[in-house]
């Protein structure tokens, strides 16, 4: 019996999609959650909002490490307040909290979301066999087809003074027909070699412990760490001409020439200046 044709109810079971079963909570807190790591609670929630609110508006009675996973995410923000929706279980929705202070300086702290970019293609790159790379700022992009598309995106917000939440959501099975946009993919898509959600989650997790770790020791210092350079190296979009979009409407083109300190896109214009982008919305024009 196919769902179609099921009854309701047998349609709105978590198991009426066999291709996309649900996380395992007790294998990963087994496998996550040890004395002196950083995961200090893991909850998964069969539907929610958005992980972000869920996990910002419980911040202050919760210990840094905290992660908060969900089955199907509905009101799901990407950057620009874009929406992030995808099939129950068709993906890794999911958002951690953590407190960087005192150890690394706040004006520091805008690094987060690059680090969780470079844990997250890291640990998808191994567990899913998928050559993975970064769009400036927080997009995780992979080949479908030969065609650069993008898979997963970033989120980081303050959660009160102390706090920062960072949210990270990945297509891992949707289907063509199920894409939101055209220039969207999926790890599926993208021909990996496991589409099981919880070593993918286990991956980026283990990965964000090891590069989190790694920055506060070296007290958010992006060269010491090794973060800017593992950045750098991953990124798509440094060589290329780009057109950024910027706060209040204006646009600037030209080549993305380097990423500085403060995790800014360096763009060079067409008059050979150099132009340090701290915000904005980033089109791949070309190669270069």
């Amino acid at each position: 019996m196919t769902p179609e044709n099921a009854p309701e109810g047998a349609r709105e079971s978590r198991w009426s999609d066999l291709d996309r079963p649900p996380l395992n909570v007790p294998a990963l807190r087994r496998a996550l959650l040890r004395p002196g790591g950083l995961w200090t609670s893991l909850d998964v929630t069969p539907a929610t909002g958005s992980t972000n609110s869920d996990l910002a508006d419980r911040a202050a009675s919760l210990e840094e490490g905290a992660v908060l996973v969900a089955e199907e995410q509905t009101a799901g923000r990407g950057r620009l307040d874009r929406s992030w929706t995808a099939p129950a279980r068709s993906g890794l929705f999911f958002s951690v909290l953590l407190r960087p202070g005192p150890t690394v300086p706040v004006h520091r702290w805008g690094w987060l979301p690059l680090l969780a970019g470079v844990a997250s293609a890291t640990g998808l790159a191994k567990a899913a066999g998928v050559d993975m790379s970064l769009k400036w700022p927080n997009d995780l992009l992979a080949k479908v087809g030969g065609e650069e598309r993008k898979v997963g995106g970033i989120l980081a917000e303050r959660a009160g003074g102390e706090a920062v939440v960072v949210g990270i959501g990945v297509n891992v099975t949707l289907r063509e027909d199920e894409l939101p946009v055209p220039a969207a993919g999926s790890l599926g898509l993208a021909n990996a070699v496991s589409t099981d959600r919880d070593p993918l989650l286990r991956a980026v997790l283990r990965s964000l412990e090891q590069w989190y770790g790694d920055w506060r020791a070296a007290e958010g210092d992006p060269g010491l760490s090794g973060l800017q350079a593992a950045y750098a190296a991953g990124c798509a979009t440094l060589g290329r001409t780009v057109r950024a979009e910027l706060p209040g409407g204006r646009s600037l083109t030209g080549e993305a020439a380097a990423l500085d300190g403060d995790g800014r896109l360096v763009l060079r214009g067409e008059d050979g200046e150099r132009h340090p982008v701290g915000a904005g919305d980033i089109v791949h024009l070309r190669a270069g």
